[in-house]
C-alpha cells in the first residue's frame, strides 16, 4: 500500500510540475507578445544551453541552422513525423525532461487534441508581425500554408484537363488518379472529412448540377460530399509519398494521369515539370475555375514547448520564421505561403488569398467532431 501511495504522489508531483511549467512558459509568452525584436533578442541571448527544435519538415532544420548561425546559438534540429513529435512531447513534459523548445507541426485537429488541450504547446505571436497576419491565423499561430492541388500530365492525346471535380468520378479516370493514401497522410484524410460538412457538400451538389444539368441522386449517401469521396477514391490508385507521385505523373509515359499532391514537389529535379499542368494555373489564366475546388490547403503551426528551457529563444525563432529571411527555405520555391502578408508569393505562383478562394481549408473543430465517422467510411474504399 505504501508503494502505491508513493507512486501516486510521484505521479501527482510530476503532473503538478508539468502544469506549473506550462503556466510559467505560457505567462512568459503572453507577456512577450508586447516586446520588440531587440527586447526578445536580449532575453534570448541571456539563455544558455542548446536550442532544440522539432519539426515535420527538413526545411525547419535548415531555417534553425541559419537562425543559430545568425545569433551564435547552438542548434539541435530534428525532422520527425507528427506522431513522433507528440510522443516525444508527452514523454518529455510528463517526465520533466529536457526536450523541444519550439515545434513546427501540421494538422490542426490533432494539434488541438494532443498538444493544446494537454498544455504541451503554447501560442506566441510576435509583436513585430502581428498586424501583418490575419486574425484567424494567429491562435494557434500559422507560420505558413501548403497546398495540394490537381496536376495532370500534358503529354499525348488524352490530356486529363478538368473543370469540375465530378469529372474525376467518371469511368475514364478509373486507375488514372494518384493520391497519397489518406490513412497514412493525415492532411489528406482531413481534406476528405471537410468535404462532408454542410458548406462543401452543398458546393459539390451545385457543381454536379452545373456539370450534368440535373439534380444529384444521393442514393445511399448522406450527402454529396460522401458520394464524391466514394466515387473519387474508387477511381484512385494510391501512392506512398507526394514526391513519388509527382515523379510518376511527370513521366513521358504517364499520359492520361492526374494527381492530387503537394505543389511544392515541382521544385524537385527528379520531376519533369514541362510535362505537367497545374489545374488552378489554367483556371487563373482562363477565368474558368475548377468547380468547386482545385485541391486543398493546410497550415503549418509554429509554437513554443511548455517544457522549453530556452523559451525566449523559441519566441525569437518564431519571429524569425515569420520574416523574409526565416521563410527563405520554403519561399524560394512555389507551393508555400507565409501568413505574413508582407512576404510576396514566389515568382510565377498565385498569392495566398487567391489559393484560399479556390481550395478546401481545414476546420479543426469540424474535423475533431466528425473524424471517426468519415474515417470509417473512407477505409471501405482503401482495401
Amino acid at each position: 500500500m505504501k508503494k502505491i501511495v508513493a507512486l501516486l504522489l510521484c505521479c501527482l508531483l510530476t503532473l503538478s510540475f508539468a502544469g506549473a511549467l506550462a503556466e510559467s512558459v505560457a505567462d512568459l509568452c503572453a507577456a512577450a507578445e508586447s516586446m520588440s525584436h531587440e527586447e526578445l533578442l536580449e532575453k534570448a541571448l541571456a539563455e544558455e544551453g542548446t536550442f532544440v527544435v522539432y519539426g515535420n519538415t527538413s526545411r525547419i532544420v535548415t531555417a534553425a541552422e541559419a537562425f543559430g548561425a545568425l545569433h551564435g546559438i547552438t542548434i539541435e534540429g530534428s525532422n520527425l513525423k507528427d506522431s513522433e513529435i507528440y510522443t516525444k512531447l508527452s514523454t518529455e513534459i510528463k517526465g520533466g525532461a529536457k526536450g523541444a523548445d519550439m515545434v513546427m507541426i501540421q494538422d490542426g485537429a490533432s494539434l488541438q487534441s494532443q498538444a493544446l488541450d494537454t498544455g504541451y504547446l503554447v501560442n506566441f505571436v510576435p509583436a513585430s508581425v502581428k498586424d501583418a497576419v490575419a486574425e484567424g491565423d494567429r491562435n494557434p499561430l500559422i507560420q505558413q500554408f501548403i497546398n495540394k492541388v490537381f496536376i495532370w500530365n500534358n503529354r499525348g492525346e488524352s490530356v486529363p484537363a478538368i473543370t469540375n471535380v465530378w469529372q474525376l468520378t467518371e469511368p475514364q479516370f478509373k486507375g488514372n488518379i494518384i493520391f497519397k493514401t489518406p490513412d497514412s497522410e493525415q492532411v489528406n484524410m482531413n481534406f476528405l472529412v471537410m468535404l462532408t460538412n454542410e458548406e462543401w457538400s452543398a458546393k459539390l451538389e451545385e457543381a454536379y448540377k452545373n456539370l450534368y444539368g440535373e439534380e444529384i441522386d444521393l442514393g445511399e449517401y448522406e450527402n454529396a460530399g460522401y458520394k464524391w469521396i466514394a466515387e473519387f477514391l474508387s477511381n484512385c490508385t494510391f501512392g506512398n509519398s507526394d514526391t513519388t507521385i509527382a515523379e510518376e505523373i511527370s513521366q513521358e509515359t504517364a499520359e492520361g494521369k492526374i494527381g492530387l499532391f503537394v505543389l511544392s514537389k515541382l521544385r524537385s529535379s527528379s520531376v519533369y515539370t514541362e510535362n505537367l499542368t497545374v489545374g488552378e494555373y489554367v483556371a487563373a489564366e482562363t477565368g474558368t475555375p475548377i468547380e468547386p475546388f482545385s485541391g486543398f490547403m493546410y497550415p503549418m503551426y509554429a509554437l513554443v514547448s511548455s517544457n522549453a528551457s530556452r523559451p525566449y529563444t523559441a519566441m525569437l525563432f518564431i519571429e524569425y520564421l515569420m520574416t523574409q529571411d526565416g521563410f527563405e527555405p520554403w519561399g524560394k520555391s512555389i507551393g508555400a505561403y507565409s501568413t505574413n502578408t508582407q512576404i510576396a508569393p514566389n515568382e510565377g505562383d498565385l498569392g495566398l488569398d487567391a489559393w484560399k478562394g479556390s481550395l478546401v481549408m481545414e476546420d479543426p473543430e469540424y474535423i475533431l467532431e466528425n473524424y471517426e465517422d468519415v474515417y470509417s467510411f473512407v477505409t471501405l474504399y482503401l482495401q
